[in-house]
This record gives C-alpha cells, structure tokens and sequence, in this order.
C-alpha cells in the first residue's frame, strides 16, 4: 500500500486527548502527526472547567489533604455503579497523579489543586485545574508544548476512513480536505481522539434515546466518527447508554452555570418557584429531574454566594457582567423579576432556608448547605438541562488498545469520548466532576505511550 506521507503515530483529533496522546508518543521517541477536522481546536476540553480528578498527587499532599487511588476508586464505583469496564476505573484512578504530575512538569502546562470546592462524589479536594478553571487554558498550555516539539497539527483535515491490511491492521488514514482533496497518511499507529457522538442525533437515537430531542452544550464536532470506524472492523462497544448532563446552562447566554453556586447553598426552582429534589446529588443526575418537567428553571443564591463564586471562577464571572445573574433585594421583589408568585417563591425559599439553619428536615432530603442559609439580597439564573458529553464508546484495554472480541485490534487505539468512559451503564447519574477529563487526559497519555512501545516494535 503506498502512502502520500508516513508516521510513526498518527492522532485523529486534536483535543485535549489527541493533545496528551501525541505528545506522550513523541515524548517515547516518535515521529507523530495529528490531524483535526475542524478549522480551529474546538473540543469538549475547551468547553470544559480543566478539571482533572488525581489521587495523592504532590499538590494534594502539599496542601495537606489525604487522599489514595483506593479512596478515589470507591468514590467512582459508589456514584458509577456497575459498568461495562470496571478495570478502565481502577487503571485511571491508578495513574491520575502520575498523569497530572507529568502535565505540569513535562507538557508544561499550568494547573494547581482546587481548593474552593470538591464537587460532587469527591470526598476530598483532588481536582486539578488551571487557575482560571478553564479548560481552553488547559488546552493552550498543551498547544504551546506541541509547537514547542514540532509535532504538525493539519487543521480542517477531517480523516474520513481508516487504511486496513489484509490481515486487519490499522495501517493509517486518508484525510480530506473542503476541497476534496485526499491524502493517504501511513502509520504504524492510529490513535482515535475524535471525542464522543454527542452531536450526532442518529447515534443518539439508537443508543439514549431520551436525549434525542435534548440540547446539547458540547463540542459540534463530537459526531461519533470512531462509533462508524469501530462497528466497521467488529469493534467492542461499552456503556454506551451513559452520559453527561448538565442541569444548569445558562439561558439564553448558552454559558454553563458552575454547579459552584449549588454548593455553596444556592438552590433550583421551577418556573412558578417551586423545588422539586435535592440539588446535591450533582448536576448531571439533577438535569434528569429537570427533563422531566416543563422549564424555565433558576437557580437561586445570594449575593455573598454570587460574590464568592465569581471571585473564583472567570466563566460565572463573566456570566454576572453580562447580566446572567440578576438580583433583587428580597424573595417578594425576585419573584416579580421572575414572572412568579412571590407568596409561593418567599415560602420556598423560607423552607430551604430553615433546613440549611437546621430548624426542620429537608423535605427533598439535601444536608449540605455550603456557606449557610442563603440571606437577602437574592440572585437568579435562568437555566435549562443540557447534554454536555456522551460516555459510551469502543471498549479498550489498559492502554487504550481497541478491543474486537476482547483481543486489541492491531494498530488502534482510542481515549477520551471515542473510547468508552467510566460514568456508569446507562443515564447520566453516574458521572463525577472530571471523569470526562480523566477519560480524555488519562486514556491519550496511556495510549501515547502504548502506541509508542508498539510502534517501536513494529515492521516498518
């Protein structure tokens, strides 16, 4: 077979994954490339808050919190439940320290332990993010390190089929350009880094159904390319039903509403000023409440909530500038912001603010309130759920090796949403805050690192 151009390890994406993952491979001594369809990096990473979950990591330790990879496994297995991969939770929880110690020290990018907040499932503070807690400033650290070592990144290069031998190796991929042009890359590897299908309504028909009709706040790009190029070579799939969600994207400013504000006390209303659960059971098991009742939805918290939010997070701050938090100097006067009955606003609000002083039990059951009962002056922000990411993919080993029939497929592997996650069977309740990201970050730098020593093995 010949070849316009040839690689050691070719990547297919160029998110935060398919970042990790080149790097990685070019790291064990490589000559990699990564193609990117779209004109610009534009993944879930970008989207997301940066936030990785690591186990007894330095900074941890530093900062002295007690944490191990056994205490993380627990947590996961305790919100996820049983799944289609539970050795992938073990193997990620293993190597998240080493993960995060390599980001900061050898893809020299910026991150420090999150100490504001933990998230929910997390029994200690073990996210990692930069100080911004933005992911695209994640990705632009990754970006500078990829420039910095001559790994070419061709943009707006979709790969649209995978190069197989006769006998079933992934010898590469052919690239097409918007104007047709086709280019056969050669490689000894082909990572899949294309994130999940999360944009693909067709996929999303067949595999969760209820949210076909659902809007989704992740990455256009997510379209499911590895779920086509997997099922064409008999690939395993796993937990292909799970999901994130997000309860609160902002409406209509499209930015996503930390779940911060929960967790520091504020609480979540329906449009005639209702609670309807408890809010702490975290925000993708809490859209599956939302989506099953009418919208508009608000999320309500005070101005000391508002205050210390922003004061820590750009994104929620930016969202205040632009008028995405409004705020009213009691319940009564918020309601008639709102278009609701303040009667019934003032008594939600005066339950919940009972329960966090501990005087009556919280009839949805909630027990942690943050900083305290929240006190006037009141904000609020109008929400709705969102799909964010799919969690479902090709089933893989403990290196990111594509799995048929439980034996790898030679020469391909996958990370991130093209590989499947480990955020439970089915639904969304079982996702943590950062397992999308230990999936992406964890399963590039795994199968970097595996294509590497397979590759170096390999015929040319």
């Amino acid at each position: 077979m010949s070849f316009d151009a040839e690689f050691d390890v070719l990547v297919i994406g160029a998110g935060g994954c398919g970042l990790v993952a080149a790097l990685a491979a070019h790291e064990n001594g490589m000559d990699v490339a990564i193609v990117e369809k779209m004109d610009r990096v534009q993944g879930n990473t970008v989207l997301s808050s940066g936030s990785i979950p690591a186990a007894n990591t330095r900074f941890q330790r530093a900062a002295g919190v007690v944490d191990s990879p056994d205490v993380f496994v627990e947590d996961l297995e305790r919100v996820a439940g049983r799944h289609d991969a539970p050795e992938l939770t073990r193997r990620l929880a293993d190597i998240s320290a080493e993960l995060v110690e390599w980001l900061v020290d050898k893809a020299d990018v910026n991150m420090t332990l999150v100490e504001t907040y933990k998230h929910i499932g997390h029994r200690v503070h073990r996210l990692h993010s930069p100080p911004s807690r933005r992911g695209s400033d994640l990705v632009n650290d990754l970006l500078k390190t990829i420039e910095s070592r001559d790994i070419p990144i061709a943009y707006g290069n979709p790969a649209v089929d995978l190069l197989i031998s006769p006998d079933g190796k992934v010898m590469g991929a052919i690239t097409e350009t918007k104007t047709g042009e086709r280019t056969a890359i050669g490689a000894k590897a082909v990572i899949l880094a294309t994130n999940g299908f999360g944009a693909n309504r067709e996929l999303l028909a067949r595999f969760c159904p209820e949210l076909a009709a659902v809007p989704y706040g992740g990455s256009v790009a997510s379209e499911g390319e590895a779920i086509r190029w997997g099922e064409e070579l008999g690939a395993d799939l796993a937990n292909m039903g799970a999901y994130q969600a997000h309860a609160s994207l902002a409406d209509p400013h499209g930015s996503l509403v930390t779940w911060t504000v929960v967790e520091k006390g504020g609480v979540i209303v329906d449009h005639q000023g209702n609670r309807f659960g408890d809010e702490t059971i975290g925000y993708s098991a809490f859209a599956a409440q939302e989506l099953e009742r009418e919208g508009p939805f608000y999320v309500i918290a005070d101005t000391r909530v508002r205050d210390v939010t922003a004061g820590g997070q750009e994104e929620y701050a930016e969202l205040c500038e632009h008028g995405g938090v409004i705020e009213a100097s009691d319940a009564a006067s918020l309601a008639q912001r709102l278009g609701m009955d303040p009667v019934r606003l003032s008594a939600t609000l005066g339950d919940a603010i009972a329960a966090a002083r501990s005087a009556v039990q919280d009839q949805y059951g909630r027990k942690a309130w943050g900083l305290g009962p929240l006190n006037a002056p009141f904000t609020a922000t109008r929400i709705g759920p969102a799909l964010f990411h799919t969690q479902g993919g090709l089933k893989v080993d403990m290196d990111g090796r594509v799995l048929k029939q439980q034996q790898p497929i030679p020469g391909l592997y996958a990370g991130g949403g093209a590989a499947c996650g480990i955020s439970g069977a089915k639904g969304g309740l079982g996702y943590m805050s950062g397992n999308g990201l230990l999936g992406a970050l964890g399963l590039g730098y795994l199968a970097g690192r595996a294509a590497a020593r397979d590759a170096s093995a390999s015929p040319v």
